[in-house]
């Protein structure tokens, strides 16, 4: 399995295998500022969910991510500002559950890790480690883990795990090891292979991995479709360097049909800065902004919802979640 991992990446792998999780939040001026903007941004009727069910407007909440001042995991409430969440291992390989509440992580010595409040969890071992895209990914009801076992084939394990640790079980393998994504009815994961030139979609329920169509150079997968027909992914235009796996901060986002391979497109104007799928259905457009960027959120049928101020001081801020 060929990961693009810099030694440098690897060196601070080995020197901060811990994650530390301080139950102290601060709040800025900014964010409040932004908060009200994003209130009255945010005045749209409930949504409605792929199953018909009425949704609540999103409030904002979200957790970012910052390598700057040292890695770091924030989750920001409107209203109450950002509380830290956690500093992950060195080694880049982190995210954070749907929910808002809880990290997982991979040590340097290939252990799945996930920490909640103050309560640190191992939960599983021998997990791939070393390569920054080789992260976990959590399930739609924050309630598992899916990971990539240690291998040295292309076609790599890929497993799941309950919090706790128990109730492990093997989903298939892949070549698509890279950010995985889970699709919101639990059925697929998705990720791009470590030479950064193919997106694979693993079936839970079957095992079978399937090359996607329609990509063939690839950086980054965001998040799939509810149904696991549409991946959304950074393309990276042929000759621009590729990076070191590492989470983007900002990225333009393409959705593609896992199925036909073309693209869908986004319905929403300005510089795209990111995009997300939520388990109910709403696409989360990140817009970048001199001031701020925005969150502009779509219904199943691309008619916009709402439009959402984000922090100021979330400028710059790699965007983990978006909080229903």
């Amino acid at each position: 399995m060929k990961l693009r991992a810099p030694a440098t990446a690897l060196l601070a792998a080995a020197l901060v295998p811990a994650l530390v999780l301080p139950a102290a939040a601060t709040t800025s001026a900014s964010g409040a500022a932004a908060t009200a903007r994003g209130a009255a941004a945010s005045a749209g009727d409930a949504a409605t969910s792929t199953r018909g069910t009425a949704l609540a407007p999103l409030t904002g909440a979200a957790v970012y991510y910052a390598y700057n001042r040292g890695l770091r995991i924030d989750r920001y409430q409107p209203g109450k500002g950002f509380a830290r969440m956690g500093v992950p291992s060195g080694n880049f390989q982190f995210s954070a559950s749907p929910d808002g509440k809880k990290v997982a992580w991979i040590t340097i010595r290939g252990e799945l890790k996930v920490g909640w409040g103050s309560k640190v969890t191992t939960v599983a071992k021998g997990v791939q480690a070393g390569g920054p895209c080789g992260t976990a990914t959590w399930s739609p009801d924050s309630r598992r883990v899916a990971y990539v076992g240690a291998s040295n084939d292309d076609l790599a394990p890929v497993s799941s795990v309950n919090l706790d640790g128990t109730g492990r079980h093997v989903a298939g393998k892949t070549i698509g090891v890279c950010h995985l994504a889970w699709s919101g009815d639990g059925r697929y994961l998705a990720g791009y292979a470590g030479t950064a030139d193919a997106v694979y979609k693993l079936d839970v329920k079957t095992g079978k991995s399937v090359k996607v169509k329609g990509i063939s150079f690839v950086t980054h997968v965001q998040s799939l479709s509810p149904d696991g027909r549409n991946v959304i992914v950074h393309v990276v235009p042929r000759g621009e360097p590729t990076g070191d796996g590492t989470w983007p901060s900002l990225f333009t986002p393409t959705i593609v049909d896992t199925v036909t391979g073309k693209k869908v497109a986004i319905p929403v104007k300005g510089r795209l800065a990111g995009a997300f799928y939520l388990a109910d259905g709403r696409l989360v457009v990140r817009v970048a902004g001199a001031a701020h960027n925005s969150l502009v959120v779509l219904d199943a049928a691309g008619r916009k919802l709402q439009t959402l101020a984000e922090p100021a001081k979330a400028k710059e801020y790699g965007l983990l979640q978006i909080i229903p």
